[in-house]
């Protein structure tokens, strides 16, 4: 039977519940569960079984308890004893590589995900501290590795490998590239790179050569975590840069000549704002409707005083796409409502008077103010950057699209004519909030 259709019927038996699935093994015979039990792509997601393909690389980017380890220590144990009773072993001499020697041993070979916990217990592999190598039954070798010590991979050559956590090891580059030389046996020797991502040069070049075949998995992908941790992480990191990070496995990088950084954004969330004195919703409209315009990007927030300063909090991200201008109208008039705000701020180089009508049928009753943009949108966003550099912005929740825009806003290479409608909307509010507050005038002639 070939991977995929054990993970189509693996997908099958997952749908029928915990009691269908006990009655489903009770009905085995003893020789088939033992079998079943140590069959991987039955049991495993999409996710940890390796790409089809002619890679070189496999890359498996991962958060925490997202099944990356046990992904890699299979796709290992794969290669020494074969795919089926009748495939063989492909790998005779493999290399295990790690952020230090410890994490190996703890990790790689001896972990509950490791490569002696996955074995079937007749075909354990056998480790050997003092020489930092694993052997197994059939005569297949995997030496150990630390990134602490890149020199050590001159000299050996492999036929496969597996590099773990690759983003927190030591000398990222020197390691890999000493690995590469060593890989060199057998027709087409590869390796999988299990790690959760962090924004590191060697990590992008990975990603950028085209022998990587690129899988990801979140922390929630794995069924057998306790539903209560889940939870708990969930709650707690849900939608920050951490939590994305380490539970989604996504790579977030703050990319050159930004005016945003994801530092200054992890600073800036306080979800517990002070009395505030004037609530505000910006709006910036869009020139066009349906699947292809642009969105139309709607920012509530509030203004402070703190220790006789202005400070400003974002409250919510309302930004709506490819709505009719009545229907966007509609989204302003309930984010106005929702935070009893006490006026709106409406762009309107989009549509000029326009907008105050489309807005005003929404709610006639409603304070509109618009604004006209008759300076680039960096040199208009500049000063409010600034204000969140001297700490005087602050989020009240976490907005992870508006924040993505904000780190790519201004960077090296950002798409020309793209445009930034939640960081326009953003822009206008603190402008309003603060920023026309404090310099009036001669501030106001940039914006």
């Amino acid at each position: 039977m070939s991977v995929h259709s054990r993970l189509w019927r693996a997908e099958i038996v997952a749908r029928l519940g915990p009691e269908k699935i006990r009655a489903f093994v009770h009905g085995l015979p003893p020789a088939h569960v033992r079998f079943l039990l140590q069959d991987w792509p039955f049991w495993a997601r999409a996710n940890q079984l390796p790409p089809q393909g002619a890679w070189k690389t496999w890359l498996l980017l991962g958060g925490r308890g997202s099944g990356k380890t046990r992904a890699g220590a299979e796709w290992i144990r794969a290669q020494v004893e074969g795919t089926s009773p009748l495939s063989g072993a492909r790998c005779r001499r493999l290399a295990l590589v790690a952020p230090t020697l410890l994490d190996a041993r703890e990790v790689m070979i001896e972990g509950e995900s490791g490569l002696r916990r996955c074995s079937r217990p007749g075909f354990r592999p056998r480790f050997s501290a003092s020489r930092r190598r694993l052997v197994w039954p059939n005569g297949a070798v995997a030496h150990v590795f630390s990134s602490e010590d890149p020199d050590s991979l001159r000299g050996p050559q492999f036929d496969g490998a597996w590099c773990d956590e690759f983003c927190s090891w030591t000398h990222v580059q020197q390691t890999w590239d000493m690995l590469r030389f060593g890989l060199r046996l057998g027709d087409a020797p590869r390796a999988v790179v299990t790690t959760t991502p962090r924004p590191i040069a060697p990590l992008r070049r990975m990603l950028a050569d085209a022998s990587t075949a690129v899988s990801r998995a979140r922390t929630r992908d794995n069924r057998v975590l306790p539903k209560a941790f889940l939870d708990e992480v969930e709650q707690r990191y849900g939608g920050t840069v951490l939590g994305r990070q380490e539970l989604d496995g996504e790579l977030i990088d703050d990319p050159e000549g930004a005016l945003w950084g994801r530092a200054m954004l992890a600073q800036a969330f306080d979800p517990d704002p002070p009395e505030l004195e004037q609530i505000v919703i910006a709006v910036d409209p869009p020139a066009s409707a349906g699947a292809g315009a642009a969105e139309c990007g709607i920012i509530a927030a509030g203004r402070a005083r703190l220790g006789g300063l202005a400070h400003a909090w974002v409250l919510a991200d309302r930004t709506v796409q490819g709505l009719r201008p009545e229907h966007w109208a509609r989204a302003v008039m309930q984010a106005y409502a929702d935070y009893e705000a006490d006026m709106i701020v409406a762009e309107a180089n989009q549509g000029g008077e326009m907008v105050r009508t489309v807005l005003g049928l929404a709610n006639a009753g409603a304070p509109v103010k618009l604004v006209h943009a008759s300076r680039g949108k960096h040199v208009r966003a500049a000063p409010v950057a600034a204000l969140y550099a001297q700490r005087r912005v602050h989020h009240g929740g976490h907005f992870a699209a508006l924040e993505d825009q904000m780190c790519a806003f201004g960077a090296i290479g950002d798409g020309a004519g793209k445009s930034p409608d939640r960081v326009d909307a953003l822009v206008w509010a603190i402008t309003a909030l603060i920023v026309d507050v404090k310099h009036g005038p001669r501030l106001r002639a940039l914006l």
